[in-house]
């Protein structure tokens, strides 16, 4: 099939899932970076390795399965390592994302995804990521006491977006809080250029503290929070998702992008809404294009990610931070009605939701890999017989 027969709508599709990715989960990167102190010049190159893990990674499953695969970063991952900075250091962060990537490829070429997906009960995984969102979430409230009215009237662009326009609500509380911003005069936006990104190589450092605290909870986040979701959209849209491929063919793209700090490449689920359904083409044959769509403007975002640090740069910090919490309420939701609906497991997910959330490090082990330890021990000594009543 001619790319010029295929209608617009999936080259729209393709952009605004890259648009939402750049206005809510880049931002907790960006977040990140700001508390791990770390350059401009590196968070350039993050944002080029995501991008271009992301854009490649999309695009060619997309062309090769003839299917709308849309791949992103993981955010929860994200949102974990914004827990552990500054307390571990670039080159073990680094060591970190290449195991996780070497297991995510070793469970995509296995076949053994779908077993270790379900030896979890979801609502242990879904209280362990509702505590990692959670201490970031209430970011966007704490903030307001430095910027009251920048806060609030992002908060109002976010209950109006979901009111009104839920699927485009985050796209529609950034450039609120860019304009209040500017209105406000706290913006410093007359030096912007267009910047290509440059890569920086991060030589990667391994240690056993980081692997338990920050690699296991990376890729337990990874499946069930990112890959489990969007293998349900995709499902749901009618495609038969070949796991081995997708989660193999992600995890080399973490693999390759790394060291240029590139976080976990996983299958996106939000976003991918956007190009499976309907409104991206009524042929469900022809949606992949918007996989590939998605996937050219990630490399052209990955291409000009100096310019997109520049842009964040140049506004209030209040501003990112009130983002990227109201970003992540959508995730804390989804999570939390993931624990109640496991009703015979509700107290070990609690567990592993306060000792997620309360940010607790044991023996050099951080709160993630606590709160999966407890949850997981109430959950066998308590948990299974709770079911049978």
């Amino acid at each position: 099939m001619a790319m010029k027969n295929v209608p617009v709508t999936a080259w729209v599709a393709g952009f605004l899932a890259v648009l939402i990715s750049y206005a809510g989960p880049l931002v907790i990167f960006i977040q990140a970076a700001q508390v791990g102190h770390v350059s401009n010049a590196e968070l350039t190159s993050w944002i080029w390795a995501i991008s271009m893990g992301a854009g490649v990674s999309g695009l060619l499953l997309s062309w090769w399965l003839r299917q709308p695969i849309i791949t992103a970063w993981s955010a929860p991952g994200t949102a974990l390592l914004l827990s552990l900075l500054p307390n571990i250091t670039m080159p073990e962060v680094v060591g970190a994302y290449l195991t996780a990537a070497v297991i995510v490829i070793a469970i995509g070429v296995s076949g053994l995804f779908e077993k270790i997906v379900n030896f979890i009960p979801k609502g242990i995984a879904a209280g362990m990521m509702a505590g990692i969102l959670f201490q970031f979430g209430i970011q966007a409230f704490l903030v307001s006491v430095d910027a009251p009215a920048l806060v609030f009237a992002m908060l109002v662009a976010y209950m109006a977006g979901k009111r009104l326009w839920a699927r485009y609500t985050i796209v529609i509380v950034a450039l609120t809080g860019f304009v209040v911003a500017f209105a406000m005069g706290t913006t410093h936006l007359q030096a912007l250029s267009l910047s290509m990104a440059r890569p920086v190589f991060v030589a990667p450092q391994f240690n056993v503290g980081v692997f338990f605290s920050f690699t296991v909870p990376l890729v337990l986040v990874s499946l069930t929070g990112q890959y489990l979701p969007g293998m349900a959209v995709l499902q749901l849209a009618g495609y038969r998702v070949p796991s081995r491929a997708v989660v193999a063919g992600t995890g080399l793209a973490s693999l390759v992008t790394a060291c240029f700090g590139g976080i976990t490449i996983v299958l996106a689920a939000i976003t991918a809404a956007l190009c499976t359904g309907k409104d991206s083409h009524p042929d469900p044959a022809k949606r992949y294009v918007a996989g590939i769509a998605n996937g050219v403007f990630y490399l052209v975002g990955g291409t000009f990610a100096g310019t997109i640090v520049q842009v964040f740069t140049a506004v209030p910090a209040a501003l990112i931070a009130a983002l990227a919490g109201l970003a992540l309420i959508g995730a804390i939701v989804s999570n939390i009605r993931i624990v109640a609906d496991e009703a015979a497991y509700v107290e070990p997910a609690v567990i592993t939701f306060l000792a997620t959330a309360s940010g607790m490090t044991l023996f050099g082990l951080g709160a993630a890999f606590w709160g999966v330890v407890f949850g997981m021990a109430s959950y066998w000594i308590f948990g299974r017989p709770a079911k049978a009543k």
